[in-house]
């Protein structure tokens, strides 16, 4: 029996998805330990993978939840997990759907286009595709702080010096990581602060979201061959456009683009938005979407369904 019963609820909502970076060990065990139907999720991740990713999300040890190919199954897994359980405790049914990177697939399985049990195991090799795309140590990615989308995109071009720099994830207002090779990554860095701006070199063992990771792409592509994939119930805002995508044709090219393209994330919410949006619910582990809604629209109601406590605030 459902914990809340929402037949004539007409506020429109939108489920959001985190993507690598939300990861934290004991993300889900709430979950598995008090509902039948996220054990089942975890469970399912378990024997499609071969390996009990579930142990990892709950006991860690944490660097190995960082490896990349182990990151995005995990974060995954806990992602469909939650959102089963708030399926099953309340009649929410969003509008819209979109995932942060890797979480763009726990939107198609929201959408119902993909499954879980293939999404997981896509996942697993699209992490280490991209951990082998570029030999550790020669990309980098930093989050720049203080400046707008025209002056990133400048500084890449004035810091690349023959290189690859590009910007990575638009993520909200002032908040814009670049990604590339590491030297032109520093030299980049170098001349935010000297223009008294901040920023960051984040903890990621590979340039994401750059060209470099073409190589990536086109053995993902390859391994998206093989999958089926059904009509889209629900629309999914995807990062490589920021518009929202109804047409089961796209799904796997726009998935391929992704790797290599930047992640699209404050035009994707701002789209959102202008559909009527009233609600953003971010489902999975931690509260980054969240806090980057906060300086794209402040306006919309947010909430986040990561374990018992907060899914009782959406009651």
């Amino acid at each position: 029996m459902p914990l809340l019963n929402l037949k004539g609820f007409m506020k429109k909502i939108a489920f959001v998805f985190p993507g690598q970076g939300s990861q934290q060990v004991g993300m889900g065990k709430e979950f598995y330990d008090n509902f039948k139907i996220a054990r089942a999720v975890f469970e399912e991740a378990d024997d499609s993978l071969r390996f009990s990713i579930s142990a990892l999300c709950f006991k860690g040890p944490e660097e190995n939840l960082k490896l990349t190919e182990n990151t995005q199954p995990a974060v995954l897994t806990t992602s469909i997990a939650a959102l089963k359980v708030l399926q099953e405790e309340t009649e929410i049914q969003p509008q819209f759907t979109a995932g942060h990177s890797l979480g763009e697939y726990s939107a198609l399985v929201a959408s119902g286009s993909l499954s879980f049990r293939d999404a997981v195991r896509v996942v697993r090799l699209r992490g280490k595709f991209m951990q082998e795309a570029v030999p550790a140590g020669e990309g980098a990615m930093a989050a720049v702080l203080g400046m707008e989308r025209q002056e990133v995109e400048r500084l890449c071009e004035e810091a690349s010096s023959g290189e690859v720099l590009t910007p990575a994830n638009f993520n909200s207002p002032g908040q814009i990581v670049i990604s590339g090779h590491v030297h032109a990554v520093h030299r980049a860095m170098e001349i935010v602060k000297q223009r008294g701006k901040k920023a960051l070199l984040l903890p990621v063992s590979a340039p994401f979201h750059s060209p470099l990771m073409k190589p990536a792409g086109m053995r993902l592509g390859e391994v998206l061959e093989g999958i089926s994939l059904k009509e889209l119930d629900i629309p999914v805002v995807t990062n490589a456009e920021a518009i929202a995508n109804t047409s089961v044709e796209r799904v796997k090219p726009l998935l391929i683009d992704q790797v290599s393209s930047p992640v699209r994330w404050e035009e994707s919410m701002r789209k959102i938005v202008a559909e009527g949006i009233e609600q953003i619910v971010e489902i999975g582990p931690g509260k980054v979407l969240t806090g980057l809604m906060k300086r794209i629209d402040p306006e919309v109601d947010l909430k986040n369904v990561e374990d018992i406590q907060s899914l009782r605030k959406m009651i």
